[in-house]
C-alpha cells in the first residue's frame, strides 16, 4: 500500500459556519506536494484556495469542501487517489495535477467515472488529442505550448543556431518538439541531463565549444536554479542569450535573485500582465503569502474561478454533469489571462508571452513582459480530438 497524505479543508474553516454540510460541493485537489518539486504543487493549491477564501469558502454561491492529496509525483499513487476521491469521497470535481505522467495515470479512472476534471498544470499531448475527454478542461496549456513561444521568439530575434538543454525524460523531448514546431533554425546540439542533476560543468563546456546564438533550456525547479547559478558564475550568461521554459518563475526567482537577471522565459502568464483581474490576483496573493505568485498559482486561481462560473450557471447544483460540463466549456469568467476560451479538446486558446528577469519596483527579481510572439494561439493537437 502506497502511503497517502491527505488534508480536508472544510468551508466552515473559512467562515461559512452557518451553511449546512449537506449542501457542500466536494472538490478533490491532487498535486505534487512533497519532494524536490513540492513548491509547484503548493503554488497550484495556494492559488486555488485564494479564490475559495475570497468567496468566504464558497464557489458558485455554495460552500465547498476541498480534499487535498499529495501524489508525491508517483503516477500509481495519483491513480489510486483519483479512484478514492471518486468512490469514497464522492467528489463532484477533481482539480490540480502537477506532472503529465501522473495525469496520464489518472485519466483512465476519471474517464471511467465521468468525473469533471479542471487541470491547473499538466497538459499531456495524448489527452489534448486522440485521448481527449469532454469532461476534462485545463486552465493551463498543452505541455509543448510554452516551448513553441520560445521557438517563435528565437526566429524573431534571428537566433539561427541554438543549443537545447533538458532532462533525459519524456517531458524533455516534448519541449524540444514544441520548440521545433515554431523554430526554423538549426538545433546544433541537444544536451540531456539526469533529473535533478546538480553539476552542469560538462554542459557549460559544450556551450562554450559550440558557441550557439542562444541556449534553450527546460530545467524545472532545483535544476534550473543550479544551472543558472553556474552559468552566471562562468560568465556565459553575459555572452549567450538564455531562453527558458518552466525554469524562471515565482518558485525559483526567490532563490536565484540577481543571478537570473536578463534570463528570458516563454510563458502564458506573468505577474506584470496589465489586465485588472491579473493585477488584483497578484496583489491579493502577495498580501496573503508575502511572495510574488508563480504561473502555477495563477493557473490554480483560474481553475477555481472556472469551477465557480460553472456552479453559478448550474445554480449550485451538481446533479446534471452535462450541464456543468457545458458551463465549464463556456469559460464564462474573468481569467488572469486575456481572451481565454476553450477548443473542443478542453485546452485554451491563449497568448504566449516572452518575459525577461528584471528588478521590480521593490528591487526583487521578477518577470517583465517584453514580447508576445503567439497571439490567440491554439495547441497542436486539438484537431485530433474527436
Amino acid at each position: 500500500m502506497i502511503h497517502r497524505i491527505r488534508t480536508v479543508l472544510l468551508a466552515c474553516a473559512l467562515g461559512a459556519t452557518a451553511l449546512a454540510a449537506s449542501a457542500q460541493v466536494k472538490i478533490g485537489f491532487i498535486g505534487t506536494l512533497s519532494g524536490p518539486s513540492a513548491a509547484l504543487g503548493q503554488e497550484q493549491y495556494d492559488g486555488f484556495m485564494l479564490a475559495v477564501e475570497q468567496r468566504q469558502g464558497m464557489l458558485g454561491g455554495v460552500p465547498v469542501t476541498v480534499i487535498k492529496e499529495d501524489d508525491q509525483h508517483n503516477p500509481e499513487l495519483g491513480a489510486q487517489l483519483a479512484q478514492s476521491l471518486i468512490e469514497k469521497d464522492k467528489v463532484s470535481f477533481i482539480t490540480g495535477v502537477t506532472f503529465s505522467d501522473v495525469m496520464m495515470a489518472m485519466a483512465k479512472p476519471m474517464a471511467r467515472a465521468g468525473v469533471l476534471f479542471v487541470g491547473s498544470n499538466a497538459g499531456p499531448a495524448p489527452i489534448a488529442g486522440k485521448q481527449c475527454n469532454s469532461k476534462f478542461v485545463f486552465a493551463s496549456y498543452q505541455d509543448e505550448f510554452q516551448a513553441g513561444i520560445v521557438g517563435r521568439y528565437a526566429v524573431d530575434k534571428h537566433y539561427w543556431k541554438t543549443l537545447f538543454l533538458a532532462p533525459d525524460s519524456p517531458s524533455g523531448k516534448d519541449q524540444l518538439r514544441g520548440f521545433k514546431r515554431y523554430y526554423s533554425g538549426e538545433v546544433v546540439s541537444e544536451i540531456y541531463v539526469q533529473p535533478h542533476q546538480a553539476d552542469y560543468a560538462a554542459a557549460l563546456a559544450q556551450i562554450e565549444r559550440v558557441a550557439p546564438d542562444a541556449v534553450v533550456a527546460f530545467l524545472p525547479g532545483d535544476m534550473g536554479v543550479n544551472f543558472i547559478q553556474q552559468m552566471n558564475r562562468s560568465g556565459l550568461l553575459n555572452k549567450v542569450p538564455l531562453l527558458t521554459v518552466g525554469t524562471v518563475d515565482g518558485t525559483t526567482l526567490p532563490l536565484l535573485k540577481d543571478a537570473a537577471l536578463n534570463v528570458l522565459a516563454g510563458a502564458v502568464w506573468g505577474p506584470d500582465l496589465p489586465s485588472p483581474a491579473s493585477k488584483a490576483f497578484v496583489a491579493a496573493f502577495e498580501k496573503k503569502h508575502g511572495r510574488i505568485p508563480s504561473q502555477y498559482a495563477a493557473q490554480g486561481f483560474d481553475a477555481a474561478l472556472l469551477i465557480d462560473s460553472a456552479l453559478k450557471a448550474a445554480k449550485g447544483s451538481v446533479a446534471d454533469r452535462d450541464a456543468l460540463r457545458n458551463a465549464l466549456n463556456d469559460a464564462n469568467f474573468s481569467s488572469v489571462r486575456s481572451g481565454f476560451k476553450f477548443l473542443r479538446n478542453g485546452f485554451p486558446v491563449q497568448d504566449g508571452h516572452v518575459f525577461i528577469v528584471a528588478k521590480d519596483t521593490q528591487g526583487r527579481a521578477s518577470l517583465k513582459r517584453i514580447a508576445t510572439p503567439l497571439e490567440a494561439n491554439p495547441d497542436w493537437y486539438w484537431n485530433d480530438c474527436r
